[in-house]
């Protein structure tokens, strides 16, 4: 198990907007997904967010940011969104530290955790991850662990299990040699109205 670390993301700007969780398909114009590309500086890698409620340890929901040629977040059926961060069907572009800090500082609060898992890859590895999850197609409520599994399984790191459950789904992963582990915990209150007037883009 990696370092716990507690710590409450900075926001403020502009309002956040939720999505829906359906899925219907969101396409981002060519020149707002090209004008928010962010080419991260770090190794090739795929990291698994899983958040988990505190109580119970049952995961709530997963999501798959791949370092490639550029950093995306796959977030399938996910609530994050914001207008400054294009997306194309549950995939997020733009996904710079700050941006990153606040997906964590999203989803953890009093009652939720968020677990991170990295692992270094290969740079072909990456990059054909970043296309199976530009190619995957919006994903229907419910099914986000199942879309990160099938996206998974194309890597050749680990035969994982289609799971409906998150918490599944980050046991499985953490059994990859290599995965590194840090725990996300805020107390902030579970009202996430306050976390909606929150981000100013880059």
């Amino acid at each position: 198990m990696g370092v716990t670390l507690s710590r409450r993301a900075v926001l403020a700007g502009a309002p956040l907007a939720l999505m829906g969780c359906a899925a219907e398909p969101i396409w981002a114009p060519d020149a707002a997904v090209a004008d928010a590309a962010y080419r991260h500086p770090g190794l090739p890698m795929l990291t698994l967010f899983t958040t988990r409620n505190v109580g119970s340890g049952n995961g709530a929901h997963s999501g798959l940011m791949v370092n490639a040629s550029q950093r995306v977040l796959f977030d399938p059926a996910g609530t994050f969104a914001h207008p400054s961060l294009p997306e194309r069907n549950d995939v997020i572009f733009g996904m710079t530290p700050r941006i990153v800090d606040f997906y964590t500082g999203y989803h953890a609060r009093t009652s939720y955790y968020v677990v991170e898992q990295s692992l270094i890859v290969s740079p072909e590895i990456a990059e054909r991850t970043l296309q199976v999850v530009r190619d995957y197609g919006p994903v229907r409520k419910a099914n986000c662990a199942r879309a990160v599994a099938k996206v998974l399984n194309t890597t050749g790191i680990a035969r994982f299990r289609i799971s409906w459950f998150p918490d599944n789904l980050e046991d499985q992963f953490a059994d990859v040699p290599g995965v590194q582990t840090i725990e996300h915990r805020e107390t902030d209150a579970d009202d996430r109205t306050g976390v909606l007037t929150g981000i100013a883009p880059e």
